[in-house]
């Protein structure tokens, strides 16, 4: 493939280059992928309102996110194990995320450690936070994201219970992977991965093994881990997480009205509409779909922020439109990670850019922060 035009393209090429089980785990969603499915189908329902004869010179996608400036409004999620989508994936992702100039949010279930991300950049980036029973490792990754300059935590809070995921069960995902019949034979066909991969002593979830108490290695980690998620999960550890951080705290997982105003009484600065990808609760509404009675429930008494099903431009810009003031890619750079590693992060940022800035023109506007539903066509939308 010589020229790259679309996600869709990054898609394509990371399919062939990354070794199933792990594209798989980007890729997919919980049981019947209803909503993984609806999250992108219902961007494409919504469609634009076409302005001419407008003045389009000196446009500008530059906004802010819980007062960070921004090249545009984007920034990247954070996704577990994007170090097996590619060698090194954090890093490259994070470097690429910085020269563009959004936010890269490192997962906990990372491959790459919090101290990995922080000795290959410069600027400031965001960690996210599982909330564990093991307190004492939670006040460690806090102490460890402070130290390395975090800008912001990123709290996510629907994952108390793990979504059942059908392809992650057949393939035995595990990282470093199994080396069964069926591994051996796929990685044999993906020789640039797998020697990006030789070429690493990054093959391990960076933020726990050595850190997590009792955890050592990879057969310690699986049993912390099946035990580890809390169920007993509430908002005052919330509020006990923002008085222990200190800095600005972004709530992830909000799909319910009742759940947003309960997020601005936290003291939360952000909060991030998601439905996890699709990956966990199928059934659910997609994340476009519950954007909009989240922005009215909330009002200007906190930032919203969403992901899921976001493939391009045009949907940034629908999801400003409706009250987003900052949206999140996961599977887009997961792809041109895959595809091209820090290269294909980069394209994958200059795409977005290119179709958000179009678009906007294309209705007549010239400025990001302005775009509201008028760009939109009436009932289009939720």
């Amino acid at each position: 493939m010589t020229i790259i035009t679309t996600v869709e393209d990054l898609r394509v090429l990371a399919q062939k280059r990354v070794p199933r089980m792990f594209y798989d785990y980007a890729d997919a969603g919980s049981w019947t992928e209803s909503t993984y499915r609806a999250n992108v189908e219902d961007f494409q329902r919504i469609k634009f309102r076409q302005r001419v004869a407008v003045n389009l010179e000196n446009r500008t996608l530059k906004s802010t996110m819980v007062g960070q400036d921004v090249a545009m409004p984007v920034a990247l999620a954070p996704t577990g194990l994007t170090g097996m989508q590619h060698a090194d994936g954090e890093i490259l992702a994070a470097r690429a995320a910085e020269k563009f100039g959004v936010p890269f949010t490192l997962s906990t279930m990372s491959i790459c450690s919090i101290e990995d991300i922080a000795a290959n950049t410069s600027k400031p980036f965001w960690f996210q936070l599982y909330v564990m029973k093991d307190r004492e490792f939670i006040n460690r990754l806090i102490d460890r994201a402070k130290a390395a300059r975090c800008s912001a935590l990123v709290l996510t809070l629907d994952l108390q219970v793990l979504g059942q995921r059908h392809k992650d069960l057949r393939n035995g995902l595990s990282a470093p992977p199994k080396l069964t019949i069926a591994n051996i034979i796929d990685m044999a066909t993906k020789p640039r991965w797998v020697l990006g991969m030789l070429g690493t002593k990054r093959r391990s979830f960076g933020n726990i093994v050595g850190h997590a108490s009792s955890v050592s290695d990879m057969s310690s980690l699986s049993a912390w881990t099946s035990q580890q998620f809390d169920l007993s999960l509430s908002w005052k550890d919330v509020e006990w997480i923002k008085q222990r951080w200190g800095g600005k705290l972004i709530i992830k997982g909000i799909m319910d009205a009742e759940d947003a105003r309960l997020a601005v009484e936290s003291g939360a600065d952000a909060l991030i509409v998601s439905n996890h990808g699709g990956r966990q609760l199928d059934g659910a509404q997609s994340s476009i779909g519950a954007l909009p009675a989240i922005v009215d429930a909330v009002g200007s008494r906190i930032e919203v922020h969403m992901d899921g099903g976001v493939r391009s431009g045009q949907d940034v810009i629908k999801a400003l439109a409706l009250g987003a003031k900052g949206v999140y890619i996961g599977r887009p750079f997961l792809y041109g990670l895959g595809a091209m590693g820090e290269q294909g992060v980069s394209k994958c940022l200059d795409i977005i850019r290119n179709e958000l800035d179009l678009t906007m023109a294309f209705c007549g506007l010239r400025d990001v922060t302005k775009v509201d539903k008028n760009i939109l066509l009436p009932g289009s939308y939720p």
